[in-house]
């Protein structure tokens, strides 16, 4: 199996899992790299990702985190010093992200959506403004709720967003309704609770939104990480612009909880300063709010702050507290029946 362009490997045995561990090898006799670790996508405190290499094969054990999958890549160290990440060579399975694919193994006890696999009904995708396509089960002159979701394009491929909508519509489990999916530029710019993106939304996404398709009744929004931070930001701002959100694994950063991203994102500051702002700050008005959130991510302290702080401020808010972590797999996984309450909380009501 290759690694790169000039060095091979022969196939290791696929990842043996089981409901508490999970045993990954690689074979290399000599050996031949100076030593391996697991690099997870998900947090690992206080546990040793290092290889041993026995008997001519580098093999890790690892406890099972708290989550019914987990994504990952080996990280090679080669005795010139140089590191590469690769997909586990053995392990067929796969899991999409933004940043290119990951291995990912999953635990007995993991089931994947049911609406997966269920009927849909047909929609369409129109372009209705710069960086704003519109999902369509209907003619666009039938008033529907709508659902605004950033990362839009992202949400759909990597996390099946509208197949989604398509699928509990078709069952009646949530009204017929469109999804507008909008396209960040400067991601880290616009979605870091960033006033001028929140005023875009209320004075140009939306207006366009209205003036494409007829919508009716209260305009529900969406976002995971950063983008979930800036629907919070838009909602406090332009206190009738949403009339629920959904937020998943919200980058809510604390300047004490949250000290290791203080060097590697540099919009730390501005993020911590709004955070803190949020939580003492009793908005113009509350709407029905339900945040997700993985167990082995990061983000949990920070998210579980945040829905306490929203309920003390008048919010119908709740956390739900997904075995996953900070990706696309656990964001879809946490739809239903997260999101579909939400919706039917907010367009039935």
């Amino acid at each position: 199996m290759r690694w790169d362009g000039e060095r091979h490997v022969t196939v290791s045995t696929e990842p043996q899992v089981s409901a508490d561990s999970v045993i990954f090898r690689l074979p290399d006799e000599e050996p031949t790299l100076a030593g391996m670790r697991l690099s997870p996508a998900l947090s690992l405190p206080e546990t040793s990702l290092d290889f041993d290499h026995v008997d001519g094969t580098w093999q890790l054990r690892l406890p099972r985190p708290p989550a019914w999958r987990m994504e990952y890549k080996f990280q090679l160290r080669h005795p010139s010093g140089d590191v590469e990440e690769i997909c586990d060579p053995a392990n067929p399975l796969r899991a999409p992200g933004a940043f290119g694919d990951k291995s990912v193994v999953e635990f007995p006890d993991y089931a994947a959506p049911a609406w997966l696999s269920g009927d849909r009904v047909d929609g369409k995708y129109l372009d209705v403004a710069p960086g704003v396509t519109l999902w369509t089960p209907a003619p666009l002159d039938v008033p529907l709720p709508l659902l605004v979701a950033h990362d839009g394009p992202e949400y759909d491929r990597l996390a099946g967003l509208t197949g989604y909508s398509a699928a509990l519509i078709h069952s009646g489990r949530v009204p017929a309704h469109r999804v507008a999916l909008l396209q960040p530029g400067d991601r880290d710019a616009e979605y870091s609770a960033n006033p001028d993106h929140s005023a875009r939304l209320h004075d140009q996404v939306l207006p366009a939104l209205r003036d494409a398709a007829a919508v009716r009744g209260p305009v529900v929004a969406m976002g995971a990480s950063l983008g979930g931070l800036a629907m919070l930001a838009a909602q406090r701002r332009y206190p009738e612009l949403f009339g629920g959100l959904f937020l998943q694994s919200a980058s809510f950063l604390d300047s004490r909880l949250d000290r290791q991203e203080k060097g590697r994102f540099s919009r730390f500051p501005q993020v911590t300063r709004y955070v803190a702002a949020a939580r003492r700050t009793t908005p113009a008005r509350t709407v029905p709010t339900v945040l997700t959130c993985g167990l082995a991510e990061e983000n949990l302290t920070n998210n579980r702050k945040m829905v306490k702080a929203l309920i003390g401020q008048g919010y119908p808010a709740r956390l739900v507290e997904v075995p996953d972590a900070h990706n696309y797999i656990g964001w879809r996984d946490a739809f239903d029946p997260a999101l579909t309450e939400l919706l039917r909380t907010v367009w039935e009501a």
